[in-house]
């Protein structure tokens, strides 16, 4: 999972370990019900943490589901960096986003549950795939791959779209993931400004492998 800077002495290491216990049973209350009303008590159970330990870290439950949310996009979005390390074209880079999204849907459930949940109130996120699409679509943009929309709005239209695929691959787990994810990838790059053959060839290029 995402962590900031290494603890610098037991103290610190005890204090982020807690509250990472916490953020982990947060996300996984997300993952299984997406119910935010669990109570503190039941949620350091889960943690195994004590009860006290709770206000060292969040004043509220509130605070603590928003940064597990926050937690959980920026693995995503750290995950997806990992597996596109490498290719410089913007349109690629895109494309993959959507196509490696529809195969941690297997790889990663709890993510994707919550990205389905959670993910459309943080499409403008700073942390997280957003910020991650943003520059790969300026970048697209400046260099003439894509033409003729702002970056900030080709975020929002590509981040509904990838959400939707998301809630499709999880509700219908018999369809053909990766062909879905291919077409509505193609769908995004034609929207970008790519010609139809160009999408197409664009979002049926070899993926690397999901550990």
């Amino acid at each position: 999972m995402p962590t900031s800077a290494p603890p610098r002495n037991r103290f610190e290491r005890r204090r982020a370990e807690t509250r990472q216990a916490l953020v982990r049973a947060a996300r996984q209350i997300l993952a299984e019900t997406g119910d935010t009303s669990a109570s503190i008590q039941a949620i350091a159970e889960r943690a195994d943490v004590g009860f006290g330990s709770f206000y060292n870290h969040f004043e509220s439950k509130a605070e603590l589901f928003d940064a597990a949310v926050t937690d959980a996009l920026e693995e995503f979005g750290q995950v997806i960096d990992e597996l596109v390390e490498g290719i410089d074209d913007p349109a690629e880079l895109v494309a993959a986003g959507f196509r490696l999204a529809a195969r941690m849907a297997d790889s990663h459930p709890e993510l994707m549950r919550i990205l389905r949940d959670r993910g459309l109130a943080h499409i403008h996120s700073e942390r997280g795939l957003s910020p991650r699409a943003l520059r790969d679509l300026e970048r697209g943009i400046a260099s003439g791959r894509f033409t003729g929309t702002d970056p900030t709005t080709a975020l929002s239209a590509l981040g509904g779209t990838l959400l939707s695929l998301v809630a499709l691959r999880l509700a219908r787990p018999d369809l053909d993931g990766d062909e879905a994810a291919a077409d509505l990838a193609a769908m995004g790059l034609r929207m970008l400004g790519l010609a139809p053959d160009d999408a197409h060839e664009v979002t049926r290029r070899p993926l690397p492998d999901i550990v």
